[in-house]
């Protein structure tokens, strides 16, 4: 019954749907959540590496599983962040090494 409503028309719409509401019910839990967690110096540092460390789950098994122009990449991202702070070129350096990696074979 459920794949059949999925399947029609209204499929796209009504899974649209269910994941804002699934994202909003992540994001408005951990502002219930964060409002009983008292703020010491010890939790500000763990929220303050939080983005990194999402980045980091993220993106380095990517760019392992990508072979050597994968992890080429990484690593010219994080050089480029280290120098420059600024993530858009960070960014679009490691995607130039990656591209440049898979053209020349790698």
């Amino acid at each position: 019954m459920i794949d059949a409503v999925l399947a029609g028309p209204a499929g796209p719409w009504i899974a649209i749907l269910a994941l804002a509401l699934v994202t909003y019910l992540c994001r408005a839990s951990g502002v219930v959540l964060m409002s009983r967690v008292r703020l010491t110096p010890r939790v500000e540092r763990g929220l303050r590496a939080l983005p990194g460390s999402i980045v980091v789950a993220t993106a380095l098994p990517t760019g392992l599983s990508a072979g050597l122009p994968g992890l080429l990449g990484l690593v010219t991202a994080a050089g480029v962040m280290a120098l420059t702070r600024f993530e858009l070129a960070a960014v679009l350096a490691g995607m130039g090494v990656v591209a440049a990696g898979r053209a020349m074979g790698l």
